[in-house]
């Protein structure tokens, strides 16, 4: 019988005094806090199976109420996630539920914010969204792509990354819309996902990336992807998961000292 297992873990980084990340996968929520390893967890292929990420704002107030709030919404409605429709409709239910919580201006709430990636798992496909720069890649026999768009403004010559984003979950006083992307791609048995927040793939290039999801499978990549962000510096909140539709729903062998 098929399954989907899922590598994850969420850590503040090395600079960044708290984590705003937050994490979902399927029912399971990780909310503005930290794991020191990898977590995994195996689920049955079939009933649609959501694994998100979302990162709270930096400089913007209260980013980690924003990101644990469409964390928790997004898993209540995850097994709902059928086709892309609903998919781009509950990401707008969160941007709504986002700017109501926020209030009005000159509250402590006021202008929070939140990227938000990942896919939602059904047998045969995936549903690939993001709204923000979080990210979501295919790891395939052909290397690491990125399949998510990143909602960010052209970069100045001589810089790989930016902090911008032109579109977020909240993140303004008053209410605007969002547009989120939404795609279908064939899914196979033994196709893997890398989802994460900037705090990864900021500091670490996507050559790098690909190397270890090359190298290693599932729990093991996802320690050594931390490890990637820690060794460059650990400028951000880090925060991913690794995705693997199996036949069997077994995992590889963690890193001394992981979870399971």
């Amino acid at each position: 019988m098929p399954y989907v297992a899922v590598s994850a873990l969420s850590h503040p980084g090395l600079l960044r005094e708290r984590n705003e990340d937050s994490l979902v996968a399927g029912p399971w929520t990780l909310c503005a806090t930290v794991t020191e390893n990898p977590q995994t967890l195996v689920f049955p292929l079939g009933t649609p199976l959501v694994v998100a990420v979302a990162d709270g704002l930096g400089g913007h107030p209260s980013g980690n109420v924003a990101s644990s709030l469409v964390a928790r919404r997004i898993a209540s409605v995850g097994s709902l996630l059928t086709g892309e429709d609903l998919v781009r409709d509950a990401l707008n239910a969160c941007n709504r539920a986002v700017h109501e919580a926020a209030g009005d201006e000159g509250g402590d709430l006021t202008g929070m914010g939140t990227t938000v990636a990942g896919v939602v798992v059904l047998p045969g496909s995936a549903l690939v969204f993001n709204v923000g720069d979080s990210r979501v890649y295919a790891a395939t026999r052909d290397g690491l792509r990125q399949v998510s768009v990143d909602d960010s403004p052209p970069l100045e010559p001589g810089r790989r990354t930016t902090s911008l984003v032109t579109q977020c979950l909240g993140g303004s006083v008053g209410y605007h819309a969002v547009h989120p992307h939404v795609t279908t791609a064939p899914l196979t048995p033994g196709e893997r996902y890398l989802i994460c927040t900037d705090g990864l793939s900021d500091p670490v290039t996507t050559d790098v990336l690909d190397a270890v999801m090359r190298e290693h499978d599932d729990v093991r990549a996802a320690f050594e992807l931390w490890k990637c962000a820690i060794a460059a510096g650990g400028p951000d909140n880090i925060t991913l998961a690794v995705v693997r539709v199996t036949d069997d729903g077994g995992t590889d062998e963690s890193p001394p000292g992981s979870g399971s």
